[in-house]
């Protein structure tokens, strides 16, 4: 059972060493909203393509170019994801943005596969070749970045647990439709966002704020 560690003013305080993993994963992601979509394509040592989407992802640094995700392990049996798998024994990946109009398509590759299901057969997304790595990218994907592995950090192997990936990134693929002076227009970017539970969201609806000097 949860423990509530107190309750004032309409203010819950729990305790996550005494609640149980699932609900702490349920406040987190209602909470880190919204997070941007990590469309993680890598190829295993035999050859099979995994193509899955993580909601953990940011940059890191700019010079150089560096990105990270947060593969989980599964709850439902604690094994490690086959994105993990294959970037360990490969050390390559390519992160693609996930825009509006394939959103189904990337949806359909977060189900939970045998090793040797080809998401890119599975979604009918379109795989093209990399320049710098082994794994294919999304071609449908407006942004690709083709990245090697800097290191991974292992934070739980428990269930809901997670590891962190730090990859480098040796190749960045834009459509020049969407970009000008290396600004990349937005709304023609159309990327989308992960809330909690089955909620998405998009990025259409924004305000400017100017940094005060």
């Amino acid at each position: 059972m949860e423990r509530i560690l107190g309750e004032l003013d309409g203010e819950v305080t729990i305790d996550p060493i005494d609640a149980d993993p699932r609900n702490v994963y349920k406040l987190m992601i209602g909470a880190i909203v919204p997070r941007p979509i990590a469309f993680v394509s890598t190829v295993s040592k035999e050859g099979v393509r995994n193509l899955a989407p993580f909601s953990f992802l940011t940059a890191v640094s700019a010079n150089p170019p560096v990105i990270c995700f947060s593969p989980m392990i599964r709850g439902t049996d604690g094994a490690k994801k086959d994105t993990l798998r294959n970037i360990e024994a490969t050390g390559e990946f390519v992160i693609n943005v996930v825009s509006e109009d394939f959103a189904q398509a990337m949806n359909l590759c977060s189900g939970e596969y045998p090793p040797e299901v080809d998401e890119f057969a599975l979604s009918k997304l379109t795989p093209v070749a990399s320049e710098a790595v082994k794994p294919a990218r999304v071609a449908e994907a407006r942004v690709q970045m083709e990245c090697t592995l800097l290191e991974v950090v292992h934070i739980s192997a428990k269930p809901l647990g997670g590891s962190l990936v730090l990859g480098k990134i040796v190749r960045i693929h834009v459509d020049d439709a969407i970009v000008q002076n290396f600004q990349i227009d937005p709304d023609r970017l159309n990327a989308i966002g992960r809330m909690g539970g089955a909620a998405y969201t998009r990025t259409r609806d924004r305000f400017d704020m100017q940094r005060p000097t």
